[in-house]
């Protein structure tokens, strides 16, 4: 039997009826753009979050590129990033004018070291920007209280961890705004793509509703040179049917994650480490092993699918050579051992005992 890193399409299977509703519902509609589902979806996923704002945007990465264009980060400007991430949370910081200063994560939990922030910051540092890590809450409390300290932004990178908690509060509503992502591969998934701005700031959130929309309120008048991200009416009444059932979903992540942690104590592999302060969405399953190249070709062999989240660290990017960041050994580490398992609500109890038996017997085999 194959068991697949993630099956969208049975996924959906499970609220089909729902999907094909929220499709008809705009299609009879004829209205497609910035229209009645957009202020829904955007009304009920800020309540979800608990904040005042949601703003719907075309993705991940313009929701963060938005917020610092928002917050005035340009030219000569740096912003504080986890040297462990997606490149997204880097980009977004480039398409500023602004320069990503990489800090190195805890090796515990992957997210961004709080401990070691504060020797990156420099008089041109303007905001910090944390990511919740694979569905897992960023230590938010101390990262807030250098923020303070220092007169910085602190904007989340939460594409991976919708509904997820950290010390009883939604991820989201943790700093002064965040942004995230509904690729269709995350836990709120669109059936294509878009993402949205969370804040309780009501200035922040009318300026990103500015400039996702060509810089206007009124049609044809332009206060600012803004852009086009604007999240879809089709995306936002699929997302609204998703929404209802995302605690669900993450909730049934949990049993799984809960069950390769068991299961899979003793095989000779890092796993995943959860702080009393958080309460994950298991975005992704990561494990870590030395031999990973190895254990992942075993996998695939025993019909077990894997993928590397990442196998190049943003510093180690093409498009970053002209920079100067220097060595970032822990998050070079991680390029070369983690490795992401089978995660999704469809997973059953057969399928996850043929993941671990397949990871033990790679350890037997050594």
């Amino acid at each position: 039997m194959k068991v697949p890193f993630l099956d969208i399409g049975r996924l959906h299977q499970t609220i089909r009826g729902q999907l094909d509703e929220a499709y008809s519902r705009v299609m009879d509609s004829g209205w497609f753009i910035m229209g009645p589902e957009l202020e829904a979806f955007e009304s009920e996923f800020a309540a979800f979050s608990e904040v005042k704002h949601c703003v719907g945007v075309g993705n991940g990465l313009e929701a963060l590129h938005l917020l610092l264009r928002a917050y005035g980060v340009g030219a000569g400007d740096e912003v504080i990033v986890p040297s462990n991430t997606f490149i997204a949370t880097w980009l977004a910081v480039s398409q500023c004018g602004a320069k990503p200063v990489p800090v190195e994560p805890d090796i515990k939990t992957h997210n961004i070291h709080p401990a070691l922030i504060a020797a990156a910051i420099t008089p041109r540092t303007r905001a910090i920007m944390p990511v919740h890590l694979y569905g897992q809450p960023a230590d938010m409390d101390p990262i807030n209280e250098l923020a303070q300290k220092h007169g910085l932004i602190v904007i989340e990178d939460a594409a991976q961890a919708q509904g997820a908690r950290y010390k009883g509060r939604r991820v989201g509503s943790l700093g002064h705004a965040s942004g995230t992502s509904f690729y269709p591969g995350k836990n709120l998934g669109a059936l294509g793509d878009g993402g949205a701005v969370l804040t309780n700031d009501d200035a922040i959130a009318s300026k990103v509703r500015l400039l996702r929309n060509y810089g206007s309120t009124i049609k044809y008048q332009h206060d600012l040179a803004g852009y086009n991200s604007r999240l879809d009416e089709l995306q936002a009444a699929f997302l609204r049917a998703k929404l209802k059932v995302l605690d669900e979903w993450n909730a049934r992540r949990r049993e799984i994650a809960a069950s390769y942690s068991t299961m899979l104590d003793g095989s000779g592999n890092e796993l995943p480490f959860v702080p009393e302060y958080a309460e994950p969405v298991w975005h992704l399953y990561v494990i870590r092993s030395e031999r990973r190249d190895a254990l992942k070709a075993h996998l695939e062999k025993a019909g077990v699918s894997t993928v590397i989240h990442y196998p190049t660290p943003p510093n180690q990017q093409a498009c970053y050579a002209g920079f100067m960041f220097g060595q970032l050994p822990i998050a070079e580490q991680f390029a070369s051992e983690v490795l992401s398992l089978p995660m999704s609500p469809t997973l059953c109890g057969r399928e996850i005992r043929q993941v671990v038996d397949a990871v033990r017997s790679f350890d037997e085999d050594r």
